[in-house]
């Protein structure tokens, strides 16, 4: 009943995030929203602020043995297109990440006010992290020249800064893709890793028409590149998922001038790391080939994106022994793997960690028709079963099962990977 008395209040706050997004590391108006949220409910609130616009709060005993972290992203996608698009910036939340915030607040609010955190045996932190959204990457770059940070990603960039360091379980929720006619929930849904490749080909320019006799093309080379990255895929393995999409980044062509100088710049997804890095290869010798095909050269430039995210099973039987016997939700999805990607992989290798998807939506994430058509469910009923969740690994978690590795391991994992 307390979820959904506050629901009126908790969708008002969501809308107003959602008409007002802002792109990763800027999400400033967003942030105070959250912290002013938070000091009503409960004034003895303290908060922890990290990497610009990142936030942390816990309740539960100090002396908990395990410390279990709710986390919520800040961040829009940038599509300008989008019905509901900042005008100047292009952003939109059109990934659903607005809801993840008014969900961790309904979960907040109703632990603060009920005082049912007076008895649990561990923490919860609340962390709510800016820039899961691998985009703006100029903006960003920016920042680690002026040594304000360190990562593109809002989770790995917490990592560093040690916010995750007393951390043992991560628990994250995000909008399922799709319209649903039932309310329904997920597990157990794998995400893909990624690469970020630019491919810079180098040629020799001459006038196109006088003497193109005597030019190398670099459009021409990329040309080839493209070919051989479709021909290629019937040689990368199904079950790895890979995913590939070459793009030109940029050129100031004229159509009297052979081109000497082309970036395609593309992703690479696949289901494990160790795949990831044998994909590369293969994609690094197709672009070498193209290159010496037609007399040029080729520079390349690997930037990590995230690592793949293998959802715990252990603590996804939580969730499952909650929707068994919760009564207002009508389906569970379980063992997908989809080739999206989030920094929670990266997290999760550090602890174990599980993302619960949760629908309620219509049209494509990250697309112009994307939009919430099942407020109810995502601000009453999901937090309220989501809150249960969170009590029952509190009840019940075994620490023994749970893994840990530092910061440290994680970058030689990365830099193994972009090496």
């Amino acid at each position: 009943m307390f979820f959904k008395e506050q629901y009126p209040y908790i969708k008002d706050f969501a809308e107003d995030i959602y008409y007002h997004p802002e792109l990763g590391y800027k999400e400033h108006r967003t942030k105070e929203n959250v912290i002013q949220f938070l000091e009503e409910v409960n004034p003895d609130v303290e908060i922890e602020h990290f990497s610009t616009t990142g936030i942390k709060t816990t309740l539960g005993p100090a002396a908990g043995d395990t410390h279990i972290a709710f986390i919520a992203e800040l961040d829009a996608v940038y599509a300008p297109s989008h019905i509901y698009a900042d005008k100047e910036t292009g952003a939109a939340h059109n990934c659903g990440h607005y809801t993840q915030v008014a969900i961790a607040l309904a979960i907040y609010r109703y632990y603060a006010k009920t005082k049912s955190y007076q008895n649990w045996k561990n923490k919860i932190s609340f962390i709510f992290v800016p820039a899961e959204e691998y985009l703006d990457l100029d903006y960003r770059d920016s920042l680690m020249k002026q040594g304000v940070i360190t990562h593109y990603g809002g989770k790995p960039e917490a990592m560093k800064l040690g916010v995750f360091d007393d951390i043992d379980v991560g628990i994250c929720v995000h909008a399922i893709g799709g319209e649903f006619e039932k309310r329904t929930v997920e597990i157990n849904c794998d995400l893909a890793g990624f690469l970020y490749k630019k491919y810079t080909f180098k040629g020799k320019a001459a006038h196109a028409g006088f003497d193109p006799f005597s030019s190398k093309n670099a459009y021409s080379m990329s040309t080839v590149f493209n070919t051989a990255v479709g021909l290629m895929r019937q040689q990368l393995e199904e079950k790895e998922h890979v995913r590939m999409n070459p793009i030109i980044m940029g050129s100031d062509m004229s159509t009297n001038v052979v081109p000497n100088q082309i970036t395609v710049g593309t992703d690479l997804r696949t289901k494990t790391v160790d795949y990831l890095k044998e994909a590369a290869s293969k994609l690094d010798d197709a672009a070498k080939g193209s290159a010496i095909a037609l007399q040029g050269e080729v520079t390349t430039h690997t930037q990590m994106g995230y690592l793949p995210f293998i959802q715990d099973r252990y603590l996804s039987t939580f969730v499952q022994t909650v929707f068994d016997k919760f009564s207002e939700i009508d389906e569970i999805y379980n063992n997908n793997f989809i080739s999206a990607a989030g920094d929670i992989g990266d997290l999760s290798y550090m602890i174990p960690c599980i993302q619960i998807g949760y629908s309620g939506f219509t049209g494509t994430i990250h697309g112009d028709d994307f939009i919430d058509i099942d407020p109810e469910f995502i601000y009453a009923i999901f937090p309220q079963f989501v809150a249960e969740v969170l009590e029952n690994i509190d009840r019940n978690i075994n620490k023994e099962k749970l893994y840990k590795r530092s910061y440290s391991e994680y970058l030689s994992v990365i830099n193994e990977i972009v090496d």
